[in-house]
């Protein structure tokens, strides 16, 4: 009771019919860039990661280092 050929070949003409050719291309496109992006940054990461193994989460470094900023900035405006 799976899918056959025959309706996955209805379905496909049906997807191509309400987006277009065009813009299932440009899908794809997006779609193979953000993996192409994801396995770099993840590669990225495991070159940066620290000493224990675990990569560091420079984002939330980056936010808790500005708010320390913002805390220093208040207190001397107190």
């Amino acid at each position: 009771m799976g899918i056959s050929i025959w309706q996955l070949l209805i379905l496909l003409a049906v997807v191509i019919l309400i987006f277009g050719t065009k813009k299932l291309k440009n899908i794809g496109g997006d779609l193979g860039s953000a993996i192409k992006g994801f396995k770099s940054a993840v590669k990225d990461g495991d070159k940066d990661g620290s000493k224990d193994g675990q990569p560091q989460n420079k984002v939330a470094q980056d936010s808790a280092d500005a708010a320390k900023t913002e805390s220093v900035k208040k207190e001397d405006k107190v």
